[in-house]
């Protein structure tokens, strides 16, 4: 589903192989792999480590009374997925908290060389790849050669900002296939539990301009790579929610 691709374009230009997903120790059946799910039967949470970088580090805790994944990196990345499916007619909302102590000072998720985040929920879908630009048509093949995934046709980000506004949406700066889009900036909710819930549809056409395909993969994601620093992070339960059918 393409989301270890988006992952790479992140932390650096798509090179050597992916490395295999694994589970996290001490990721697998705990409160909050069973709290989070897009889909009934959907495939474990994996955790997917990137080519010639350092993993970011990820396990279960309780956190101030909460079910949560502890993220923390030093000038590492990776991320934990799973691969889901959800029909375009059924998206619905996404669910998510987190908590940052930090934000990395020196991050701009508008520029390569410093493209780091200490929080990202990641959202992948499908689309129609013949409308790709000749840059993102070889960016997918060559990561398809590489990797055996394409590049997903479109990658939604929920980042925290140091200092864009919510609402404002940055494409990522080595293809525009991977938009973030801010629901957090600055010092002012650092240190305590945030909560969320989001429409999808609405978030992927404010960020993209259209309407969404099938979704494919969701995964969180911490890394300081780019800038060579260190950060630490705690994620809830990240729920995605159907549209029930009209009778």
């Amino acid at each position: 589903m393409g989301l270890a691709v988006s992952a790479l374009l992140l932390a650096a230009c798509v090179s050597p192989p992916t490395v295999p997903e694994g589970q996290v120790a001490g990721l697998t059946a705990t409160p909050w792999t069973l709290a989070s799910s897009a889909m009934p039967g959907a495939p474990a949470w994996q955790h997917y480590r990137l080519p010639g970088k350092q993993p970011s580090r990820f396990s279960y805790v309780r956190k101030d009374g909460r079910h949560a994944m502890a993220a923390h990196s030093a000038s590492s990345a990776s991320m934990v997925r799973q691969v889901v499916r959800i029909e375009p007619e059924e998206l619905g909302s996404v669910r998510f908290s987190w908590k940052v102590p930090e934000l990395i000072a020196q991050a701009d998720m508008a520029l390569r060389e410093s493209d780091d985040s200490p929080v990202r929920i990641v959202l992948a879908f499908e689309g129609d790849r013949s409308r790709f630009s000749g840059k993102n048509a070889m960016l997918s093949e060559l990561a398809r050669a590489l990797t055996g995934e394409e590049l997903p046709y479109a990658t939604l980000m929920y980042v925290w900002c140091n200092t864009r506004q919510p609402g404002s949406v940055i494409v990522n700066p080595r293809t525009d296939r991977i938009r973030k889009l801010v629901v957090e900036s600055g010092n002012d909710r650092l240190r305590q539990w945030v909560d969320y819930e989001r429409n999808i549809r609405a978030d992927y056409e404010k960020a993209f301009g259209e309407t969404p395909g099938a979704l494919v993969g969701i995964g969180i994601m911490t890394d300081s790579d780019n800038t060579r620093s260190t950060t630490q992070a705690w994620y809830g339960p990240v729920t995605v929610g159907t549209a029930r059918r009209l009778k």
